[in-house]
């Protein structure tokens, strides 16, 4: 066997020992509160279609349409011959939905972020990033060549000191400061307002990532900018539509010559095959029902408040969210691994997330909350929760006890 292949099967063999191997699963069906898995049908917090449009049934006849109308593929990049009528449309109406000038849709929020940073700053630059960004985030940053400058999570103060520093260079770099609006592992908001504010006050720009805020916060889930009421050309607005609005891609909106350099520059919206304008039909669709239905962000607000109530006396502490995502944080890898094959036994998905995921020692289960949820399926696993905890509590006390047996000079009055 080549060395290579060698090293990297050591190195899958590391990753098993620490608990840190991932595995696929095969998911039947439509996606909804109930999975088909193997065969198995699953009670599901797993997936990111946090308002319940993945399976709506206006989506689905809009696609149809769409599929009629256009076909299948785009078949060339937008700037070619990919860029269809229904795409133009979504675009207008998702920068009206946001309340900015102009929108510019992407296949995917990773290839936005990574076309938009590189597109805006180079060499000589400096971007800042909230140190718990989003990877696309992180990859846009290196890929540019610009200075990249972390701060500690939601430190403020912190970033001040930054900014001042690079304006205090002597040059006139370009200034970015990037960053998530919710947290997709804590499900906390960033502090918008003050980085905006640091913006002004420094002459930055800010990308804000709303990739598990679009279609949640704000009025009728116009996002996390909106949530804050919040208006500035400095702002730059990604949202992805892979998630709350059920379909796929993302879109970039802000002022409109900055659009128009990202069209001209951004290299993941370039050179890349454009997306089968259907899906452009269905989230066209979306966008109507997010302002039609508003009811669903509040039955999942209202489900927020239920999970945190149920769950609170846990031996494991939920950091503090009021959004979908619900992080309880085990800190060990092989006890997250646990609780997950727990709550699967009793017929539940809840995915273990360990790192690099997440920093090290901060091992959790995530659970995603959907509008589609009842009532009685939170209960269900608050309930499910609660059982797997006292399992998990007793195989640890008793691992403990053997643990201690075993070890010289200990007897078993001691131990017990």
């Amino acid at each position: 066997m080549p060395e290579l292949l060698n090293q990297i099967r050591e190195q899958l063999a590391a990753l098993q020992e620490q608990k840190l191997l991932r595995k696929r699963r095969i998911v039947d069906g439509p996606q909804g509160p109930l999975l088909e898995v193997d065969g198995r049908q699953y009670l599901a917090f797993c997936s990111n279609d946090y308002l319940g449009l993945a399976n709506h049934p206006a989506l689905h006849a809009a696609a149809q349409a769409g599929l009629d109308k256009y076909g299948v593929g785009a078949s060339a990049s937008a700037l070619i011959s990919g860029h269809t009528s229904v795409v133009e449309e979504l675009e207008l109406a998702l920068a009206e939905f946001v309340g900015m000038p102009r929108a510019l849709h992407f296949s995917t929020g990773y290839m936005a972020n990574m076309g938009t940073i590189p597109a805006l700053v180079g060499a000589g630059d400096v971007v800042f990033s909230d140190r718990l960004n989003h990877a696309c985030l992180i990859d846009g940053a290196r890929l540019s060549g610009a200075q990249f400058r972390i701060y500690p999570h939601g430190d403020v103060a912190r970033l001040e000191q930054l900014l001042a520093k690079s304006n205090s260079s002597g040059n006139s770099p370009r200034k970015l400061v990037v960053t998530d609006a919710i947290f997709s592992m804590d499900g906390d908001i960033a502090p918008l307002p003050e980085l905006l504010a640091l913006c002004e006050k420094y002459d930055a720009w800010l990308l804000v990532d709303d990739a598990h805020g679009f279609g949640v916060l704000g009025p009728q889930g116009r996002g996390s900018v909106a949530h804050f009421g919040l208006k500035s050309e400095r702002i730059l607005y990604m949202g992805t539509l892979g998630k709350a609005a059920g379909v796929a891609g993302a879109f970039v909106a802000g002022d409109a010559i900055l659009i128009e350099w990202l069209l001209q520059r951004a290299r993941t919206y370039i050179f890349t095959t454009a997306s089968p304008p259907m899906l452009a039909s269905a989230l066209l669709a979306a966008v109507k029902v997010m302002q039609t239905e508003d009811w669903r962000q509040q039955h999942l607000q209202q489900l927020i408040g239920r999970l945190r109530s149920g769950l609170a006396d846990l031996p494991w502490p939920l950091l503090p969210s009021e959004t979908a995502v619900q992080a309880l944080i085990v800190e060990d890898n092989q006890l997250a691994l646990d609780l997950m094959e727990g709550l699967r036994a009793l017929g539940i998905w809840v995915p273990a997330i360990r790192p690099p995921t997440v920093p090290k020692d901060t091992a959790r289960l995530r659970i995603s909350l959907s509008a589609a949820h009842s009532n009685e399926q939170i209960d269900q696993l608050i309930s499910a929760l609660h059982t797997v905890a006292k399992h998990a509590l007793a195989k640890n006390a008793l691992t403990k006890k053997y643990t201690a047996a075993e070890t010289p000079g200990m007897t078993r009055s001691t131990v017990e």
